[in-house]
């Protein structure tokens, strides 16, 4: 049995300059943190004993006697992708929902791939890891990502990620003091709006417009760099968080399904109870909101929102791990 714990991501600034739609003719980079939030991929063999040769669990069920029957896009492509042939059974679990604007289907993606290649013996890079999973979702199931989430999932801290045309992904960790991590922690407030049902009519918007050049990244780009600036402050949290509020002013500009007057209202409650600035995450219509906001004023924020949940989170820094390892049954 191999047991895969893979978090999920936060992305601050540069969202959409991961696709490759746009850094293979301009500079991409995002900055980006993975959260003490997890999926879990539980992968083992299947005993030959049933009229079926893979059983997998996620919010459904499946049990099918070929790949080619396997509904989930990604547990499909990445059995194929590994040439795993033998029966297994594929369990599910998360700290989070689906589609709520954390990267929540290339975590899977990286975790099922990380499992796989455990299961065959492998110890694949973290790099290797990135690559093949974002090659599956982009390029094998036509999935409407950008390559900023494959890459936090599989490499895991807090990361400027560069990307150009060249293809070669650059992570590089964001030194910052144990003070400097604690205070950014500790500032942080993430609240869970509702399932997004429109985020992948987004994305695909949004890198349709990339390709007839109505959308300019540039300005997003442009905010990771001042981030880096900010970040190297002494008091920065600010700062910061302004300019949070200024990346979420222009992703909201790109299309007008990326909010509505809800989302709106709750973002203005945040703005009015004391948050620096705040942004909806991925790619829009519902999920995940974050602010950063003072700790003396969060309880204030939670109470206007308290008909939303308010879900804790701190930073990680260890990507996708395998926390159980046995191949006595392998």
């Amino acid at each position: 049995m191999i047991i895969t714990r893979t978090p999920f991501r936060i992305s601050f600034f540069g969202g959409g300059t991961d696709y490759p739609d746009w850094y293979n003719n301009n500079p991409g980079a995002v900055i980006s943190t993975t959260i003490n939030k997890y999926c879990y991929i539980t992968c083992r063999p299947l005993p030959p004993f049933f009229d079926y040769k893979y059983r997998i669990r996620y919010h459904k069920k499946e049990e099918t006697k070929n790949i080619q029957e396997i509904k989930h896009p990604s547990v499909r492509e990445c059995l194929k992708y590994t040439k795993t042939t033998q029966g297994l059974e594929i369990v599910h679990h998360a700290d989070l929902p689906a589609r709520s604007g954390l990267g929540s289907s290339s975590t899977f993606t990286v975790g099922m791939l990380h499992a796989l290649n455990a299961l065959h013996g492998k110890m694949i890079s973290k790099r290797q890891l990135t690559l093949d999973a974002i090659d599956i979702e982009q390029n094998i199931i036509k999935e409407n990502v950008g390559s900023q989430d494959q890459t936090n999932a599989a490499f895991g801290g807090f990361n400027h990620i560069e990307f150009n045309k060249t293809k070669k992904i650059i992570v590089n960790p964001i030194i910052l003091s144990k003070m400097k991590i604690s205070k950014i922690s500790s500032h942080l407030m993430l609240f869970f709006t509702g399932f997004s049902r429109t985020a992948s009519d987004i994305s695909k918007h949004q890198i349709t417009a990339i390709k007839k050049n109505k959308i300019d990244m540039t300005h997003n780009y442009e905010l990771v760099e001042e981030a880096k600036k900010i970040l190297n402050k002494n008091y920065f949290i600010k700062d910061f968080g302004n300019l949070l509020n200024e990346q979420w002013r222009i992703k909201k500009s790109y299309t007008n399904k990326i909010t509505n007057p809800e989302i709106n209202s709750i973002y203005k409650t945040g703005i009015t109870s004391g948050a620096y600035g705040g942004k909806l995450l991925g790619a829009g219509g519902g999920g995940f909101i974050l602010f950063i906001i003072d700790p003396k004023y969060q309880n204030r924020l939670k109470n206007k929102l308290k008909k939303l949940l308010h879900v804790p989170i701190s930073l990680e820094s260890l990507g996708s791990q395998i926390v159980y390892y046995s191949n006595a049954d392998i």
